[in-house]
């Protein structure tokens, strides 16, 4: 009996042993390549917001994309733009042109706002027909 056990534990153990057949192992004969980073671009939106009491206005702004742009139009007044830039000088210029006649008290605002946080602000409260103008350089 016992020599019947030993028979059957060698032939499982060679059993168990053709059955795991070869064990292959890689060597590398070289560093792995390192990839090269992407440049990752960022996109800014800016916006140009000009709000207030005044009939029409003369609106001169100015962006790395487009230069310097000028509009006649009424209020409230935006305009948005998307860049890739990581720093840009930016400048925003209302003048009013008229107020209407049954206006007590007058109101002008001119705001740039880059990625919904205002960058520079400024307003006015009186009846000249003077420029109201904001500039600055934005960077990240």
């Amino acid at each position: 009996m016992i020599s019947t056990l030993r028979s059957l534990l060698v032939a499982f153990t060679c059993a168990a042993t053709i059955a795991c057949g070869d064990t292959v192992i890689n060597v590398p004969t070289a560093p792995a390549p390192v990839p090269t980073p992407t440049p990752i671009v960022v996109k800014h939106t800016i916006q140009f917001r000009i709000t207030g009491n005044a009939t029409s206005v003369r609106v001169r702004y100015s962006t790395p994309t487009d230069g310097l742009a000028q509009v006649v139009t009424s209020l409230p007044y935006f305009a948005t733009q998307t860049v890739g830039t990581d720093a840009m000088f930016l400048s925003l210029e209302a003048t009013p042109i008229s107020y209407g006649f049954q206006v007590l008290y007058p109101f002008l605002s001119v705001q740039v706002v880059v990625d919904n946080t205002v960058f520079r602000e400024a307003t006015s409260q009186d009846f000249f027909l003077t420029p109201l103008a904001v500039s600055g350089q934005w960077r990240q």
